[in-house]
């Protein structure tokens, strides 16, 4: 999820200098609704190769392969941008059958996708997941890189979903990896100083294991636990945040494009690279083997607040 949020300011990118531009956007299935809260986007083309590829045996996922590389090749598009940098995603892109630009073997995260490019650019390693992905698609557009801020673009749908108060805060204890989680008793910290402000801790998760941890965490702090929500959903519930602290983690990042002041922790993962960016106050705390601690967290906490 958070390579997709970090290319949407791409979009209008290519729309400044493009006004006529038609783009389309290739995602995985269930970051679908991300792009699609994009008003440059005139078409989403949701892929489930996460799906398929734990089906190869299966006649059904070969046949709805030849069905979305048939829908690829219905449209003559100009270039096919590889934002991503993957195998995965560079095989994907070929079979639109049009050229495939992207990274040059020194830029990419997996070398091997080079071999599919009919076209490649170098972009410094050492600079912000967004800044590259905005400097690939100027180089392969033949526009400068821009200096304006990146814009997301992102225009959120009406909540499905509130919480008991309208002014909340929101809490991500969750992600794909143990190594990314921060201590329970601290979530419960946070919760408890967000309640003594006037917000609501609302609390999300996404998996039913998620669950049981966002209702001990809410339980503890007053706070509200939502059901289930698809991503689409969870962006509206977002965008509404006073305050959004979580970990490394896509909604982290979603929440952080939709303007919300943000707090990203990170355990696992240097912030460098893919620290939390966007519009708002936006603050990066913790690195590889450095969990941040209690105190550090409501430090950055309060001053994001303004306090």
């Amino acid at each position: 999820m958070g390579d997709v949020v970090h290319a949407l300011p791409v979009v209008n990118d290519i729309h400044a200098h493009y006004s006529g531009a038609v783009i389309d956007w290739l995602v995985e299935a269930p970051f679908a609704a991300i792009p699609q809260m994009h008003p440059g986007v005139r078409r989403v083309l949701p892929l489930s190769w996460r799906k398929w590829r734990g089906q190869l045996l299966s006649g059904d996922t070969w046949r709805a392969m030849r069905e979305m590389r048939a829908t690829l090749r219905s449209e003559a598009y100009d270039v096919v941008l590889d934002l991503q940098g993957l195998l995965k995603s560079a095989v994907w892109a070929r079979q639109a059958g049009a050229p495939v630009a992207g990274y040059d073997k020194r830029s990419i995260r997996e070398p091997a996708a080079t071999w599919l490019y009919q076209r490649t650019a170098a972009v410094a390693l050492d600079q912000h997941a967004v800044p590259r992905c905005r400097a690939l698609a100027a180089a392969h557009l033949n526009y400068a890189m821009p200096t304006i801020a990146a814009d997301f673009g992102l225009r959120a749908a009406a909540p499905v979903w509130k919480p008991r108060w309208p002014s909340y805060g929101l809490l991500i204890p969750n992600a794909s990896r143990q190594e990314k989680f921060w201590p329970e008793r601290h979530w419960v910290s946070v919760g408890n100083r967000m309640l003594e402000l006037g917000l609501t801790p609302v609390v999300s998760w996404g998996r039913p294991e998620e669950q049981t941890l966002a209702e001990r965490i809410a339980a503890s702090c007053e706070g509200d636990v939502p059901p289930f929500l698809k991503v689409g959903e969870m962006a509206s519930v977002l965008a509404g945040a006073q305050q959004v602290v979580g970990l490394d983690t896509g909604f982290t990042h979603l929440a952080a494009a939709l303007g919300r002041p943000t707090l990203g922790i990170y355990c696992d993962h240097e912030p460098g690279l893919a620290g939390i960016t966007g519009p708002g106050r936006v603050a990066s705390i913790g690195g590889k083997g450095q969990v941040p601690t209690r105190a550090e967290v409501l430090a950055l906490f309060e001053q994001q607040l303004g306090r």
